[in-house]
């Protein structure tokens, strides 16, 4: 029965592409399963505020979208609107995997994935969204849950090589925030004894926040240039662009706050690194143009955003087994 009380769904068309919103009185979600099965929308209703960036291009569907001239990593950035992804089984630039190319976070966050409902009550609902890869015989599978009178998203993954040969991937959570919720000086809690790898090299022309080399302690480290970076502290937009990954988790949490909050749980066991993504305005050419003020906080299997031949070659990739799964359980709860 149609509900406007409590959870409850809608399955609706956003720009060509069919989505549906999972709601409840504090929260609405927004899912494009015809696009990446992406979260388009995460919207605390008491202060109206949607946690995740929205890109300045907006959503656009990769089927009309392809006059551009192709490569591996315009194949993502074309058609990337924000939001929050699944990344699988490569993370970060375009890689090669046994003969397989595959693409910028390729394979899912491009493809339409199926979805059915599974729940669908005045308590809560749930939809179940699966895919299999094209270039590797993976089924990836997971289930967006809203239970009434919460403000957190549950989300269960669920990762299956198909094939009779042990796999690698990497997996993660491509997770990130923006306007209206980040601002200069919103604050980022890790919990105790993390460590922080910088990337191995600058992502942008414009220099970088943290000095190459590390492991560093979180959150001040030495910045690049001398002196010392808080990573705790977001900072004011034109600050250069960066990367680097956190590891040492016992717990795989993390929170960001500024008028209100967001706490992201996760199973460590399974994406032991956080990728700490920061794009705030410096890069001035293709394809953000100085207009991206965005910080990433993202769950991962492996890195660094090399792509899935550099995760293997440093031993941090994902090894499925002959028709393994792996599972994954993660949280997102707004607080306020």
């Amino acid at each position: 029965m149609r509900r406007n009380w409590a959870a409850r769904l809608r399955h609706i068309t956003i720009d060509g592409l069919r989505a549906v919103v999972l709601e409840n009185e504090r929260l609405r979600v927004t899912v494009v399963p015809g696009k990446g099965g992406d979260v388009v929308e995460f919207l605390h209703k008491p202060t109206d505020t949607d946690l995740v960036w929205l890109s300045p291009q907006g959503l656009r569907d990769p089927r009309d979208h392809l006059q551009g001239a192709a490569d591996d990593v315009a194949q993502f950035v074309d058609h990337y609107e924000g939001g929050w992804q699944e990344v699988f089984p490569n993370g970060g630039a375009p890689s090669e995997y046994r003969g397989a190319r595959l693409a910028q976070h390729g394979e899912v966050s491009g493809l339409p994935w199926e979805y059915e409902v599974v729940a669908d009550s005045e308590t809560e609902v749930a939809v179940r969204l699966h895919v299999r890869t094209r270039r590797l015989p993976y089924l990836v599978e997971k289930v967006f849950r809203l239970r009434s009178g919460t403000a957190a998203l549950e989300v269960e993954g669920r990762v299956t090589n198909e094939s009779d040969l042990p796999l690698h991937a990497m997996w993660g959570q491509h997770i990130v925030y923006g306007l209206p919720f980040l601002r200069p000086g919103a604050t980022i809690r890790l919990p105790e004894g993390v460590t922080v790898i910088p990337h191995e090299s600058a992502i942008g022309p414009g220099g970088r926040r943290v000095r190459a080399g590390g492991p560093w302690q979180w959150p001040v480290v030495p910045a690049d240039g001398g002196g010392e970076t808080d990573l705790s502290v977001v900072p004011e937009r034109g600050t250069p662009s960066d990367i680097v990954y956190l590891t040492g988790f016992d717990e795989g949490w993390y929170e960001i706050s500024g008028d209100i909050g967001m706490r992201v749980e996760w199973d460590a066991r399974v994406l032991p690194y956080l990728w700490m993504w920061q794009e705030l305005g410096a890069s001035t050419d293709h394809p953000w143009w100085g207009r991206a003020y965005t910080v990433g906080l993202e769950p991962f299997s492996s890195m660094p955003t090399d792509g899935l031949a550099a995760a293997v070659a440093n031993g941090t990739a994902l090894t499925l087994d002959p028709h393994e799964t792996k599972e994954l359980r993660l949280r997102a709860e707004v607080l306020a």
